[in-house]
């Protein structure tokens, strides 16, 4: 079995990462969902919404939630998640850190969820600081 993965973000996030990194790698290992956060959205009939994607897409070894940015809607539905699903929750989702998820796709969940942290982290840096002239 596999980690399930959910991403929930504002508007087209979610799809757009998800995209993008499976043009990169190909295709995506995990069982995958997605759940855009519209602007006016009802934030009990998203989080139902929520709980049923994570109905479906876990298999037994939990789901690994990402969120676009902590303390928003999106991220608030994911914590009320994880107060009686196996899930973990991790925010500040980004192109890096999805594709070292999608390359990790054996992992358990909580090792998944620190690759996600790792990979958010390391794909985040000044490339140049403009004093290098």
């Amino acid at each position: 079995m596999k980690v399930g993965l959910l991403i929930i973000a504002h508007e087209r996030v979610a799809s757009a990462l998800v995209e993008t990194a499976e043009n990169m790698l190909g295709h995506c290992p995990l069982a995958l969902a997605t759940l855009p956060g519209e602007g006016d959205c009802d934030p009990d009939a998203a989080c139902e919404r929520a709980r049923a994607q994570v109905g479906a897409l876990e298999k037994g070894d939990g789901v690994l939630v990402l969120t676009d940015i902590y303390g928003s809607t999106p991220s608030n539905i994911a914590c009320r998640l994880a107060a009686d699903l196996p899930v973990a929750v991790v925010s500040g989702i980004n192109l890096p850190m999805l594709v070292r998820v999608m390359n990790y796709p054996e992992l358990e969940l909580r090792e998944l969820a620190n690759k996600a942290l790792s990979g958010g982290r390391d794909g985040v840096l000044e490339c140049c600081d403009g004093d290098s002239r």
